[in-house]
């Protein structure tokens, strides 16, 4: 019996973490370096287990709500994603000290919903529901000021508030492709409707998605290391299949299912902005114990953006403390 031949693995870049992911996750560590354990997240800071799990070894502890924290004196991280007003406003109240990790991106998209707001517009917010970044940009505006679009579908048949202008803005990890099939309708229906410069979509999520459309046409199948519960890396996993690609999504390399991959010679790999490359190369190495691979990147776009840290969590202000 002839022994298999080498299993080429076509790495799409930029693939994991994200500059506002790895800004969330590096204020949470600084955090936990400066004030010590423990230090309160609200909700997952970032939509993956392996992160959240090691920031938990560190001190971490995530809470839902803010009123599960039992000692008043210790820090708050709000998540990557984004929170309503409503939730710096009861840290307040509590007299919380609380440092906010939401991407710079997605607070970009609360300032413009804000914005129309102001002018007098009621807001289309085209996203998924139940999303926390849907629930935060949706809280940032009174009840009833926006309007989540989820589909074309809704986007035929919404109906907005009679004689007041409208305005779109979007989840920032949606599909580029589907948010453009939105936008089209909501353009075609209401021709006057305000929207951003460019797609709120933000510059990690549409690199991800490119270079996923790079690799799939190339490969029998494909992975997306990624959490199910991440927008983006559900994405990812959509995109390859419109490539009329196998793909699937797993969160690392003990979920691999080794019957999907049987008889595969050329395999994708991409990773979800929250997946950080520990857990991509332990998947090369699961495939790697089982037979002879050759890795190839596929470069769709070179990513420099970094975001700040809050002042008090710089490096300058961890000398001072000690």
């Amino acid at each position: 019996m002839a022994s298999e031949p080498p299993l080429e693995i076509l790495l799409a870049s930029p693939r994991g973490f994200c500059a506002g992911v790895d800004r969330a996750v590096q204020i949470v560590e600084r955090a936990l370096a400066i004030h010590g354990a423990p230090v309160y997240v609200r909700h997952e800071i970032v939509h993956n287990r392996h992160v959240v799990d090691g920031l938990k070894r560190r001190g971490a502890i995530f809470v839902e709500e803010l009123d599960e924290i039992p000692d008043r004196s210790r820090p708050v991280v709000f998540s990557a994603h984004g929170v309503p007003k409503s939730v710096p406003e009861t840290a307040e109240r509590l007299g919380l000290f609380s440092l906010d990790a939401t991407c710079p991106l997605v607070t970009k998209v609360h300032r413009a919903a804000e914005q129309h707001h102001e002018r007098g517009r009621h807001v289309f917010l085209i996203g998924h529901t139940g999303h926390p970044e849907v629930i935060g940009t949706m809280g940032q505006l009174p009840e009833g000021a926006v309007t989540l679009i989820t589909s074309a579908d809704d986007a035929e048949t919404v109906v907005p508030p009679e004689g007041r202008e409208i305005a779109y803005t979007t989840q920032t990890t949606l599909s580029v492709d589907d948010t453009a099939a939105i936008v089209a309708v909501l353009r075609r229906r209401f021709p006057e409707i305000h929207g951003p410069h460019r797609q709120d979509i933000c510059y990690a999520t549409t690199n991800r998605q490119e270079a996923v459309k790079a690799v799939a046409p190339r490969v029998e199948a494909m992975i997306v290391v990624g959490a199910p519960n991440s927008s983006n890396s559900q994405r990812l996993r959509e995109v390859a299949e419109r490539q009329g690609c196998r793909a699937v999504l797993i969160q690392r390399a003990a979920d691999i299912d080794w019957s999907v991959f049987e008889g595969v010679n050329r395999l994708g790999i991409t990773a979800g902005a929250s997946a950080p490359e520990v857990l991509v190369e332990e998947v090369i190495d699961a495939f790697a114990a089982r037979r002879e691979v050759r890795v190839e990147t596929v470069v769709a776009a070179e990513e420099t953006v970094v975001f700040n840290l809050p002042k008090g969590l710089r490096d300058d202000a961890a000398g001072a403390e000690d």
